[in-house]
């Protein structure tokens, strides 16, 4: 099967494809035909060698993919061979197959592509963890998003619109605000790169603040 590889340190245009030989399921594992594998950021400091988590070379990078499952380990019960899932690699997800513990496995809704499931938990989990479980954020709430046109930007977005709160979503390019208004119906956005922004967030909360921030740009 292909693989995409990281043999040494460097930029994503280092990495090649490569033939490699099939995995095969463990105890508890299912092995996976990968339809669809998520971009993230952590890949691109991965194959830098600047992520916490450091692979040993070679590796493919991959945080998440979907796909059909080809084959189960033993004890493995909740999935069946063909089933659609979405899994948490962790790393190795650039591969045309993949075997990864049911644990981290999440059947696929049936309405739900294969490029939208294999983008989703990253993104959508961070997201909800900061905003519920750290933020408690609550109806009629006010929160502001940074770096809002990102992938956990936009998902925190979502997730802040279903929980009932009023979203100020801030990022530094007006292009991208612009084209996120018009997918997320986000009513105020800012540059941060062109305002003075305390005093721009303070004037847009008559000087009361924002009830939440969700910040993951910074160091």
């Amino acid at each position: 099967m292909k693989a995409l590889l990281c043999k040494t340190l460097g930029e994503p245009d280092d990495l090649v494809i490569e033939e490699i030989a099939p995995p095969r399921p463990e105890v508890g594992e299912v092995r996976i035909q990968v339809h669809a594998c998520g971009v993230n950021f952590p890949d691109v400091l991965m194959v830098q060698g600047k992520y916490q988590v450091k692979p040993e070379l070679p590796f493919s990078p991959g945080l998440e993919v979907a796909g059909d499952i080809l084959e189960i380990g033993a004890d493995v019960k909740e999935f069946t061979v063909g089933d659609r899932v979405i899994a948490m690699t962790g790393v190795g997800g650039m591969r045309e197959e993949v075997v990864v513990n049911a644990s981290r496995c999440l059947p696929m809704p049936e309405t739900m592509d294969y490029e939208t499931a294999a983008s989703f938990v990253l993104a959508y989990g961070t997201s909800y963890y900061a905003l519920v479980d750290r933020g408690h954020l609550c109806s009629g709430e006010k929160v502001l998003v940074l770096g809002a046109t990102g992938g956990v930007g936009t998902a925190a977005i979502d997730i802040a619109h279903r929980l009932g709160a009023e979203v100020i979503a801030a990022g530094g390019s007006d292009e991208k605000l612009a084209k996120l208004k018009a997918l997320y119906n986000v009513n105020q956005t800012i540059n941060y790169n062109e305002v003075d922004f305390q005093k721009e967030i303070m004037k847009r909360t008559n000087k009361r603040g924002v009830d939440v921030v969700i910040e993951h740009v910074g160091g």
